[in-house]
């Protein structure tokens, strides 16, 4: 007895710690309290722990927080960036930025499930990038690196025999994050498969949202990147009074002294890095680039069938490409220009119909910032759509699904025309 008693005050805390912290793992509450600081932090910081989780993006987007969905351009921070834009002018909401390198709409899709409540009869802003559009849309492992069991658990609990649902499925077992966990899988071949879940399977997937969702609420804030000062920094530059020329001188002085060192007005510090070493063994590389036959349609489809769900008006966004890199490369305009017709009749045949497309700026200097991402003319040029969509109310969307856009059909479809 004596032992006993020796190893339960020993082992005894710790097991009634491991114990606590079960229950509180699995029941339905919470901690809640996200603070300001986190939250105006997590909102600029691009964080993968924030993108995968759900709590603090519930959090800023019940509030003045709209959402930006794109993918690499949102880390060009310049002071015009809308997030510097947004605040240094007092806008009556604030951009949350959801997107990094390799996010692209499959990856939204599932990024979305968390949100939905927040997305229901809201807006937000979407950029389109061309580049996602090559033949087998998203890398599987940078949709892996994305991936979260948070937000496919959310998903099986209302999945339902929908086109919408079997086609997330069925692209979800293309990847290896489908093989994460047996259980998981399971259910996702029964959604593919057009069956319903069992009750076993719905409370499994009942506990272990639970379980998720506490780990999220716990760890998705942990070493958050703090990116305030950068746009402390841009407000700096910018003129107190709002006004369209003196911005766009600003923008035309920063983007003049940011690319001295080559002749594609790409920024300096970017040629350094990533092309001065590599540019001549470029030249005619991406002649034979295609971003007119893909997956990545059927992929985008999903996230305009959950926009569509949710009611949210969305102002997308088609960002064009250096004109002077497309040049030397060899990308052909002609090419761009079926993508833009072929995306942009995806969209306002589905009633669709706030489209920003700025594909014929490419040749404007200090439009980009670097080959394929906007800069300093450029965003402000986007500002110039965002904030009216944005500060004003807008005339609720009215919209039209059209499975067809998940076939193979549409996917491999050229030559389109735009009524």
């Amino acid at each position: 007895m004596n032992v006993f008693k020796k190893l339960f005050k020993i082992f005894g805390p710790v097991i009634f710690a491991a114990l606590f912290l079960f229950v509180f793992l699995i029941s339905p509450f919470g901690v809640k309290n996200i603070s300001q600081t986190t939250i105006q932090k997590a909102a600029l910081s691009q964080s993968p722990n924030v993108f995968k989780g759900t709590a603090v993006k519930e959090a800023a987007l019940s509030q003045n927080y709209v959402p930006f969905f794109g993918s690499s351009e949102l880390s060009r921070m310049d002071a015009l960036h809308p997030s510097v834009l947004a605040q240094k002018y007092h806008r009556n909401y604030r951009p949350f930025l959801l997107g990094s390198p390799g996010t692209q709409s499959l990856t939204h899709y599932w990024g979305m499930q968390g949100i939905r409540k927040q997305l229901t009869g809201k807006k937000a802003v979407f950029i389109i990038s061309p580049q996602w559009f090559v033949k087998k849309g998203v890398d599987p492992n940078a949709f892996s690196f994305y991936y979260s069991n948070l937000e496919t658990v959310e998903w099986l609990r209302h999945a339902r025999n929908t086109r919408m649902d079997r086609y997330a499925a069925e692209r979800l077992l293309t990847m290896p994050s489908a093989s994460s966990s047996d259980t998981l899988k399971k259910c996702i071949l029964e959604v593919a498969a057009g069956q319903k879940l069992s009750s076993t399977e719905k409370t499994y997937l009942d506990l272990k949202y639970n379980m998720l969702k506490h780990e999220d609420q716990m760890f998705s804030v942990i070493t958050l990147k703090d990116r305030r000062s950068l746009i402390e920094a841009g407000e700096k530059q910018l003129p107190d009074t709002y006004n369209v020329a003196k911005l766009n001188e600003v923008a035309e002085n920063l983007g003049k002294a940011n690319t001295t060192n080559n002749r594609f007005n790409v920024n300096n510090s970017f040629w350094n890095k990533r092309l001065k070493k590599s540019y001549q063994r470029l030249k005619n590389e991406q002649s034979n680039f295609s971003y007119i036959k893909s997956v990545e349609y059927s992929d985008f489809e999903l996230v305009l069938n959950q926009f569509a769900k949710q009611n949210t008006n969305v102002l997308f966004i088609i960002p064009p490409i250096n004109q002077k890199w497309a040049d030397y490369t060899g990308l052909s305009m002609n090419m761009i220009h079926q993508f833009n017709r072929k995306i942009k009749y995806q969209l306002n045949s589905q009633g669709f119909n706030n489209v920003v497309d700025l594909s014929d700026d490419g040749s404007s200097p200090y439009f980009m910032q670097d080959t394929i991402h906007l800069g300093w003319k450029g965003w402000l040029k986007v500002d110039q759509h965002v904030n009216p969509f944005l500060s004003k109310k807008q005339k609720a969307p009215s919209y039209k699904i059209n499975n067809y856009f998940y076939t193979k059909n549409w996917q491999q479809k050229a030559n389109i025309t735009l009524e």
